[in-house]
């Protein structure tokens, strides 16, 4: 009888361990660059910070295909050791997801933003100061007190849509978003939608390999996001590999806001990388952003050279 209970108990706890198995990874960005810059017509040269950050992620099976998950990232700036902004504020997030999709609560980046222009911004991740000066989000790429819902592909389609629990009167307007993502071998697109208060935007966005080619875009029609009245912005980006080399060319233009004269401005990178792995790799690049009379975004440009590693 005694050992009758022992091989009960194991078996018991050899159960347990198989219908909780969990797992914890520590990943991270470290990308700093040397940058000759004018701003405004001030010149300067410094060492930058190119959105590096340290997160920790982790899922637990929790059997009959249910999975629980959670995300805690923390920007901090390389060039100095400093944090960027709150701790654990670029992402603080709980999941659950299975065969019906994916809920997610927390705090985390906007998927109309990754649906159409980080999907696009090729060359250095859409980072540091050849970053996308133009595109329009309205809640900028993190939104706290957000519950989404995310879908199970269906045929290569996979949708968002998430919305602000919190909603303050006079003090912060509720933001609700779309985004959708297709992919079909070669072919990608995406769209998103969002609103915060008066403020909206809509963008469509598509991408196609050919070979060692990679080239794509989106355009966007935002409200009230910069300027006053409707804008229409796109960008052009376009990848050539060769081995570890990778060529770079992206352009963008923002119109004039309808009820703001001169607004428009324009947006070119030139840009180079070279892969010393999967995880690190050596980049520079020139960025000019010609501004409007009205002075939106600033007139400035940037020669800059480079180190990322990921880990």
């Amino acid at each position: 009888m005694q050992f009758k209970s022992i091989a009960l108990a194991l078996a018991a706890l050899s159960a347990g361990s198989a219908f909780a198995q969990s797992s914890v990874e520590i990943y991270g960005r470290l990308n700093t660059s040397i940058e000759r810059q004018k701003i405004n017509g001030v010149s300067s040269t410094d060492m930058l910070n190119n959105a590096s950050r340290i997160g920790f992620r982790g899922t637990e099976d929790l059997g009959g295909g249910l999975k629980a998950g959670f995300v805690l990232e923390h920007g901090f700036n390389s060039d100095t050791g400093a944090a960027s902004g709150a701790f654990w504020g670029r992402q603080s997030e709980v999941s659950l997801g299975g065969s019906f999709g994916t809920i997610r609560l927390g705090n985390y980046f906007s998927e109309t933003y990754f649906a159409t222009a980080d999907y696009v911004s090729m060359h250095n991740h859409d980072t540091g100061t050849s970053s996308d000066a133009f595109y329009a989000d309205t809640r900028y790429f993190v939104g706290s007190d957000k519950i989404s819902y995310t879908s199970p592909s269906m045929g290569g389609l996979v949708v968002h849509a998430a919305i602000n629990a919190r909603d303050i009167p006079g003090e912060v307007d509720r933001t609700v978003e779309f985004a959708a993502n297709y992919d079909a071998g070669p072919m990608h697109l995406g769209a998103g939608y969002q609103k915060t208060g008066d403020l909206n935007q809509f963008a469509v966005r598509g991408l196609y390999e050919m070979g060692a080619f990679t080239f794509g875009g989106y355009i966007q029609r935002d409200e009230d996001v910069y300027g006053p009245g409707t804008r229409t912005t796109f960008r052009l980006a376009g990848m050539y590999t060769m081995g570890a080399t990778e060529l770079h060319l992206n352009y963008g233009r923002a119109g004039d806001y309808s009820d703001l004269d001169d607004s428009g401005a324009s947006q070119y990178t030139l840009g180079l990388n070279y892969n010393l792995s999967k995880r690190t790799k050596l980049y520079t690049y020139y960025s000019k952003v010609s501004d409007g009379a009205a002075g939106i975004y600033g007139d400035r440009s940037h020669m800059a050279a480079g180190v990322r590693h990921n880990f």
